[in-house]
Parts: C-alpha cells; structure tokens; sequence
C-alpha cells in the first residue's frame, strides 16, 4: 500500500488554538508555569508543532493539591441536586460544541475525525450519566445480627483525587474519571497526557462556563510525570489515584500510592482476543472486527490485538477483512474522507514495525500493509496478517496500531487456552450464531468486559476494567464508577 504524501495543512484560523494555550488551570484562574518552560504539542498528522502550554513546575503542583483541597469541603457539602445540575450543564455545552472539540482532538491526537466526533459524545455521556447518579448516591440502614443496634452505613467523597489519563483519548479518559469524582463531591488535580493537553484545557474552560466552582476541577501539564506524580501522592490531602495507561507504569504508581496507603483505581494494559467460531455470522464478524481493530485506529486498549479464527471459516474471514483493511482511506484525521489517521509519535510507529517484523521473521504472512511508507506524518498501514505464531512478540504485547494478526484454530477449547495465555484481561470479542455457546465461551475467558457478537463495548452505563494486570476497580456502570470515589462510613446506633 503506498502511503500518502502529505500535503495537506491543518488550516489553524478555523479552529484558534490560543484559546487552548490559556495556561495551566489552577483554582479557577489561568496562569504560566512558574519558571516559564513549556510543552510543544505536534499533529502527528504533519509532524508541525501547532501549539505550546505550559510545563508546570513543582510549585504549580503544589498550588493544584492545595487548590483541590481549599475547595473540597465546599464541594462536599454542596448538595446532591446542584452538583447533578451543573454536571449536567457540563454534558449540554459538551454536546453543543462537539464538532469544535472533535476538530482539536483530531489535529493533536490525529484520529479520523468520525473517530474523534464519537468520542466527544461518548465523553460527553459521562456527565449526563454522573449528574443522575449523583442524587442516587445511597446508604444503608438494618439491625445488627444480635439486636442490640442499628447498623447505618453512609457513603462519603474520598476526598482530593489525583486524575491521569492517557493521550489515545483526551476527552473520553478525562470526563470518565471527573464526572464521578464530582457527581461524588470529590475535588480533582488532572494531569493530561503531555501528547494532547489542549483537549483537557478546552474542557477545564468548559467546566468553568457550567458552574463548577474554582479549585474543584485542576488541569496541569507536565513534561516529566513522575517527580510531579509523586509529590502529590505523598501529601497527606490526597486520598485518591485514578489512572489510565500502560501495566508498567501503573505497577509504579500502585507501589508509589502503598507508601501513603492511597486508594488506587487502576485502568491498564489490554491484550484482547477476538474469537470467531466456524457458526458465526462471516459478515458480522467482519464487520465487529473492524469496528475492535480500528477504532482510533487500533490505539484503544480494548482493541482487538490476537484475533484466533476457526478452521472452518478462517479462509474466507482473512480475505474479507484483508478487502476491507485495504480499501481503508489513511489521511490526516481533520481531513473528512479519513477512516485511518497516523500513529500518536514516531516511537509508536517504530514499535509497531518492529512487532509486524518479529511475526513475519517467525513465519507470519502479510495480506496486506506490513512496512513503514515514506512521507510527512506517523503513519503505519492498515495491516493484515495471517499464520502468526504464537511465540510471535505481539501475542503478548499490545500493539497499539491498525495491525489485525489472525490466527487459525480448530477446537473451542483451544481458542479459550490461547485467549487466557496473557498476563492481561480487560476486554475480549466472541463471534457464534448460538448464544448458548457463545456464553459457554464467554465464562471461560479471563476478562473483565466481553463483546459477545458487538464489536464495541464500552458504555458509561457498564463498568469498565479488567482483571489480572490490566486493573483494579471500575469506570461507569450504576454504582460502580461513583463508589470508587467514595468510603463507606459505618455507625453502631442504640435506638
């Protein structure tokens, strides 16, 4: 496939990104870093840098943490309804000004604009979910076993919670941590990822139009986490870590987080298998798993990384998603024919060929795409390869790129052994026409959210996370994603 040569320029008087460049966002005011360094955001899709934010020092931080919490107990004691209201109001702006934030998060992220437009309503969603869950938020009430009290358990906001999200999606990975934070009365220090902080201080301004108060809501940008990460999780104010990102560097931040005994909510790695079974709708599958591999372009942690395709329908499979793959338009994300914008950086870029490179030199065939194209821009191919190993590097590594690697089974039982061999086990696909047997597989895969013929699964009203090393606790869901931002605080009451 031969990739294009770009040409084209984001036409930046459209969308002015100095509205994003404001400053950090701490207590409500905007402002520069204390000693005056900044970040330089690049589209991926022409490699330009297009903007420049601030790169918060340690002093900054400092100001975040005692900003969150200078307004918590306000927040806290702000009621139920009004907190609902103003998340509420939240959702409406981010739904009136979708196609603008769709746009930013295309030119710094790179993702197809479609991508980008469904992600801004998914985030959005977080707050029409959160502002109804925040007037739900119920204890509990009974008599002791032994008669003697009443057992009264009442739920509490945490307290400051420090909020890590990844760059693959800037507004979906932010609105789903602050909206339940706030609907919980929980005040939030945000680090952004480095890659695409304009989108969280498009939504920081957003946040302030709708009512939230200063200090509740924090934005930093910051060049070099760890020292800032670290800082905040030893003062004694914060009480919460929420994060997004990559099993390693969530290995750090729980040992960082036991030191201070800070509760963790830990959204990881994924590896996930899509399953297709010889009964399974060919069409069907074919289209989930286009939907599984290349939404956001494969850089999704629920992203399908080992498809296993029976026997019986694995020929017929391949060549369709190779046609499909094929006929994708790779473009600049802002550009409206894009289905298949570039790779985040070129280290991205490097790390997929490697992985395609180690399948091939193992014996793996490519369909389609398979190597790096000359031209402006991190782009890789939409890739398609078949006979991949299973000692090949990307059966155990995510590969974070449009790269679908098929694999050939026999017996069910087989497709569950391959399924569960990875540390991993946040999300994993399953194609059958028989719903009992796609149930049947489904409870013997080690994963904490399953597709069972959808190709997308994520929902603000379903939990979200995985179990082994790819988290701890949930996102969304009724009850689930508010109560990682709460305690329980139990009273024994003689009546």
């Amino acid at each position: 496939m031969n990739m294009p040569q770009h040409t084209f320029k984001t036409d930046l008087e459209t969308l002015d990104l100095r509205a994003y460049t404001r400053g950090l966002y701490i207590d409500g005011q905007w402002r520069q870093a204390a000693d005056g360094r900044l970040i330089e955001v690049v589209d991926p899709s022409t490699e330009r840098v297009i903007a420049e934010v601030p790169d918060a020092a340690m002093v900054d931080v400092e100001a975040a943490v005692e900003a969150a919490a200078r307004a918590a107990v306000g927040w806290r004691e702000t009621p139920p309804r009004k907190r609902s209201e103003i998340l509420r109001r939240c959702f409406e702006l981010m739904t009136q000004r979708s196609e603008t934030l769709a746009e930013l998060i295309s030119i710094e992220n790179g993702k197809a604009l479609r991508d980008a437009r469904a992600e801004v309503a998914y985030a959005a969603e977080f707050f029409r979910w959160n502002a109804e869950e925040a007037v739900r938020i119920i204890g509990e009430f009974s008599l002791s076993p032994s008669g003697a009290n009443r057992i009264i358990v009442d739920y509490q906001p945490i307290g400051v919670c420090v909020l890590i999200t990844p760059w693959n999606f800037p507004a979906a990975m932010a609105t789903r941590k602050i909206a339940p934070a706030l609907a919980a009365g929980c005040t939030v220090v945000l680090k952004p990822a480095s890659e695409t902080p304009l989108t969280a201080y498009a939504l920081a301004a957003l946040y302030e139009e709708a009512g939230v108060p200063p200090g509740v809501v924090n934005v930093l940008s910051v060049s070099n986490p760890a020292p800032a990460t670290t800082a905040m999780l030893a003062d004694p104010r914060v009480r919460k870590l929420s994060f997004t990102g990559s099993t390693g560097v969530g290995r750090h931040l729980l040992a960082e987080a036991a030191k201070h005994v800070i509760s963790c909510s830990m959204e990881l790695g994924g590896n996930a298998p899509f399953i297709v079974l010889d009964d399974a709708d060919l069409e069907a599958a074919l289209d989930g798993a286009m939907v599984a591999k290349m939404r956001n372009a494969g850089e999704a942690c629920t992203a399908a990384n080992r498809i296993y395709v029976q026997s019986g329908i694995h020929d017929a499979f391949a060549e369709g998603l190779r046609k499909r793959m094929t006929a994708l338009k790779v473009g600049a994300g802002v550009e409206a024919a894009t289905e298949c914008g570039p790779m985040i950086t070129k280290k991205a870029v490097d790390k997929i060929d490697r992985l395609v490179q180690n399948a091939v030199a193992r014996g793996a065939r490519v369909l389609c795409g398979g190597s790096v194209g000359s031209g402006t821009g991190f782009y890789y191919p939409p890739t398609v390869l078949c006979d991949v190993p299973t000692d090949a590097a990307m059966a155990q590594e995510e590969i974070f790129g449009p790269v679908a690697p098929i694999s050939r089974f026999e017996r069910e039982s087989e497709a569950i052994e391959r399924a569960n061999d990875t540390e991993y086990g946040l999300a994993a696909y399953i194609y059958t026409r028989d719903l009992a047997r796609g149930m049947r597989v489904a409870a013997k895969i080690e994963a904490g959210m399953i597709a069972l013929n959808r190709g997308l699964m994520s929902d603000p009203a379903a939990p979200f996370g995985g179990v082994k090393q790819s988290g701890i606790g949930r996102e969304g869901g009724q009850g689930h994603g508010i109560v990682e931002f709460m305690e329980a605080k139990y009273l024994a009451v003689t009546m």
